[in-house]
């Protein structure tokens, strides 16, 4: 999701779900936008972090839970935000990863199961 323009419009139109370590942003995909085969998912942390090594550490992070909890349960109807928070520096990558389960539950946005 490269365009500023999808991250304003799930920060405009989207739900959310904060946890200590990152906000999860979740809006229906425009009908402009052909459905591929993944979700599409973004990153974001800001300078209000820490420097950039720190920054691409909280993104880091963020990736690895995307890929290995939010790419196989996701929706491919939907674009996803994590936003990274200043928690994530210091959070153990398995608390990050159940607040990342509870809330695609908590937003009802998970795939069915079965359904593939």
């Amino acid at each position: 999701m490269p365009q500023r323009a999808d991250f304003l419009r799930l920060q405009a139109s989207g739900r959310k779900q904060v946890t200590p370590g990152f906000i999860l942003q979740v809006a229906a995909r425009p009908s402009d936008i052909p459905a591929g085969r993944q979700p599409r998912v973004g990153f974001t942390v800001t300078k209000k972090i820490g420097n950039a090594v720190i920054r691409n550490r909280v993104r880091r992070r963020l990736r690895s839970l995307a890929r290995e909890i939010l790419v196989p349960s996701a929706r491919i109807d939907l674009d996803y935000v994590l936003i990274g928070r200043h928690d994530a520096v210091r959070r153990d990558y398995a608390s990050m990863a159940d607040d990342l389960r509870r809330a695609l539950h908590r937003l009802k946005v998970q795939e069915p199961a079965g359904a593939t």
